[in-house]
């Protein structure tokens, strides 16, 4: 199986879209640093491991979604602006489309591993672990949001982007959680059937 080129080509038309003219480029790199960092690996452990075609694609929307938070800012993405003054938010919710995507896709990622490479033998811990591991990643995504904003003050604001929202940190991990459940409901027998197809 090869990873369909346009899916290479779309990712870098999204990435240099994203980076012309953003609201601020410090916070534009920070913001598109993940999908930069996760092209880099997925590249360099192609030759080992490719994912499903089905995998890859919510990969590529991930990448969409922190390409058009880091060109605005999630703070200030405009349907959500136009959705805070409809509905009267507090806040715009963009960065919350973006943490629920950190839960669902890290977890058909850890999913897929985890079946190709046999990684759990009890399968009764099998969603746990995932959505467990899912939890894991988003805390840990809120240290380097923390330390940033303490390192570079009020360059990294827009970046940690709480909006002034106290539950900001429990928020998004939660939304990653449920972004990770929402997969393993939703996805999963699609996610199977994409799999079986690669190994037959």
């Amino acid at each position: 199986m090869k990873l369909p080129k346009i899916y290479i080509l779309l990712f870098f038309i999204g990435l240099i879209i994203s980076g012309i003219n953003p609201k601020e480029y410090f916070t534009w790199f920070l913001e598109v640093s993940p999908a930069i960092i996760g092209l880099l690996i997925l590249v360099f452990s192609y030759k080992k491991f490719q994912f499903t075609n089905f995998t890859y694609l919510f990969i590529l929307i991930h990448c969409y979604i922190l390409f058009l938070g880091g060109h605005y800012t999630y703070a200030e993405v405009p349907l959500f602006d136009w959705i805070k003054e409809t509905f009267e938010h507090s806040r715009n919710n963009y960065d919350k489309v973006g943490h629920f995507a950190q839960g669902f896709v890290p977890a058909m990622i850890t999913r897929e591993l985890f079946i190709r490479k046999n990684v759990v033998a009890n399968k009764n811990y099998f969603n746990f672990i995932i959505v467990a591991i899912c939890l894991a990643i988003s805390g840990a995504y809120e240290w380097i949001e923390w330390w940033i904003s303490i390192g570079t003050g009020e360059g990294g604001d827009a970046f940690l982007g709480t909006q002034g929202y106290v539950w900001d940190t429990q928020s998004d991990m939660l939304l990653a959680t449920i972004g990770a459940c929402s997969m393993i409901i939703l996805l999963s027998k699609k996610h199977d059937a994409a799999i079986n197809n690669l190994i037959l």
